[in-house]
């Protein structure tokens, strides 16, 4: 049976306008979808979401100024490695991104001197 959870994660820059947050461990999930709720974040806010084991980009996006939306998705391969794609020269196939034994990491700069915002993280 499958179910999907929210993960919350509020996060507060220091006064540099910068910061670092954990999400709570995840023991297995794929990713759905992320939602940033803005409270007083800076306008041009960077973000960088990581998985904290990994390094793998979940979201990195420049100069947000309101709360977002993102469906992230990795591109999936054959088992020789080579790219899937829907046709011929077509769009890769892209799939949920896994995360297994890892924590999310959230990477702020360019926030504001103490500000704070909150991410939902939807995983299923």
């Amino acid at each position: 049976m499958s179910f999907a959870r929210r993960l919350t994660v509020a996060v507060a820059t220091g006064t540099n306008g910068s910061a670092t947050a954990l999400s709570d461990a995840i023991e297995y999930a794929l990713l759905s979808q992320i939602r940033y709720v803005k409270t007083d974040f800076a306008d041009g806010s960077t973000f960088l979401i990581t998985s904290e084991a990994t390094g793998e980009t979940l979201w990195s996006e420049s100069n947000v100024n309101a709360s977002a939306t993102r469906a992230p998705r990795q591109p999936t391969h054959s088992t020789a490695g080579a790219s899937a794609l829907y046709a011929a020269g077509g769009p890769a196939v892209n799939d949920k991104i896994a995360i297994v034994a890892d924590r999310i990491k959230i990477v702020i700069s360019s926030g504001g001197a103490t500000k704070t915002g909150v991410f939902h993280f939807l995983l299923v």
